[in-house]
């Protein structure tokens, strides 16, 4: 199938979870839910924002908690469908052995960013949840950038991350303890914060409300603007979007910030409301958004 360069504003944004085995079930579970239930319209039930799809190394992958669940397209396929999705979801779970020997998902991050670097006119976004950001780490994608990850394993990430710099010869990472989530890349310009309401502090329950346009319509004219792919050409990673959680239910939060950024704030709100969950905001580093 060929990528999609743009869609209709309603269109499912495409989401590809990549499981490995032994992954940690509420880090992959925790965000499935928030985008499974994200709606553009909180009243139709046909209006769903995302699409989602695993892929594991077997058609049944086995949790750290021990629960399966099946996957829906093997590694293979993910490799010749990678560009085909508009986010890449790493989850966290058995880090050591992952490191230690190579395996998926690291080659799937890699070949994801590459995708992006060589071509911008697509806007994507690659998202970690929890020891997730190791794998990141491993793989030179947060050279440069800030980034979190579970608080029990910050010295681990740390190591990684100053590994893969002197490595590589890359810019270090920015570590960033105290934090929900982290993200880099963020789109729209700056200017002030009461007429742009796309930056995001660490707080901002105080922010008005604003009618500027944002959400799908933002996102998939992004895919369209020439101005838009210029410019993202020219940032980090081609402009890949990249977001790091903390640990293990961190991972919710930072995909209500998806949802936020890829349908608008209300649907987001409307999914906490749906789980009971009080969405705590995380850290979005200044940056262009286009």
């Amino acid at each position: 199938m060929a990528a999609k360069s743009s869609a209709p504003p309603n269109e499912p944004v495409e989401v590809l979870f990549v499981l490995h085995d032994k992954f940690n079930l509420t880090d992959f579970a925790a965000p499935l839910e928030v985008l499974a239930t994200a709606l553009h319209d909180k009243n139709d039930e046909s209006t769903k924002a995302f699409e989602c799809t695993i892929a594991g190394p077997d058609a049944k992958v086995m949790s750290e908690q021990g629960v399966v669940i099946g996957s829906q397209i093997s590694y293979k396929e993910a490799h010749e469908r990678l560009s085909e999705f508009d986010v890449l979801v790493v989850v966290g779970g058995n880090s050591d052995a992952v490191l230690k020997g190579k395996t998926e998902p690291l080659p799937l991050i890699s070949a994801f960013a590459e995708i992006q670097k060589d071509d911008s006119s697509r806007e994507r976004t690659l998202m970690s949840i929890c020891t997730g950001s190791l794998f990141l780490a491993e793989q030179g994608i947060l050279s440069g950038l800030s980034a979190t990850t579970h608080p029990d394993y910050m010295t681990k990430f740390e190591i990684v991350c100053s590994t893969a710099a002197q490595r590589n010869l890359q810019e270090r990472t920015d570590v960033v303890e105290d934090a929900r989530y982290v993200v880099n890349n963020l789109r729209f310009e700056l200017g002030d914060e009461d007429e742009n309401p796309y930056i995001r502090r660490k707080s901002d329950t105080d922010r008005r409300p604003s009618n500027a346009r944002k959400g799908s319509i933002s996102f998939k004219g992004s895919n369209s603007r020439r101005e838009s792919i210029a410019r993202r050409a020219a940032m980090r990673l081609g402009g890949l979007r990249v977001i790091t959680s903390g640990g293990v239910c961190a991972g919710l939060d930072a995909a209500l910030y998806l949802v936020s950024i890829l349908v608008d704030d209300s649907a987001a709100n409307e999914v906490a409301r749906v789980m009971q969950h009080e969405w705590i905001k995380g850290i979005v580093v200044d940056g262009l958004d286009v």
